[in-house]
């Protein structure tokens, strides 16, 4: 059977989806795709980059809901970077919720985990040098 998926798109709920998009830029450092407003200025769609990566970020509607407004958290995003010990020191700096400090995991990677304003869990990697 032949390959048919052309891109996976992580659709992530935000109450406040601009505060959502400008965290994820701001302090985990994703490149801004654009905000999307209605006539009333309401945003209603914005999408961040990470090279070719995307994410959306959707209104809570619909069934969709946020960690903070269903008081469970049901997963976490992994997200890596050259460097974790610095990204780790500057999203602590920019008042980030960290809720572990970076560790060497066993499974390769050393990382921390941070929660944006809306419960969801971030988790920022780098992975070991791999040695041949």
């Amino acid at each position: 059977m032949g390959n048919f998926i052309q891109d996976v798109i992580p659709v992530i709920p935000y109450a406040d989806i601009r505060a959502g998009h400008d965290f994820l830029v701001e302090v985990l450092g994703f490149t801004s795709a654009g905000v999307i407003e209605d006539g009333n200025g309401v945003v209603i769609h914005a999408e961040v980059r990470a090279n070719d990566r995307r994410l959306w970020l959707h209104a809570v509607a619909g069934g969709l809901s946020t960690p903070a407004g269903s008081g469970v958290a049901t997963g976490g995003i992994v997200v890596f970077v050259p460097d974790v010990d610095a990204h780790f020191a500057r999203a602590k700096e920019m008042g980030a919720t960290i809720v572990r400090e970076p560790e060497d995991e066993d499974y390769g990677q050393r990382e921390y985990g941070l929660r944006d304003p809306e419960g969801h869990d971030w988790y920022i990697a780098t992975p070991f040098a791999q040695s041949d």
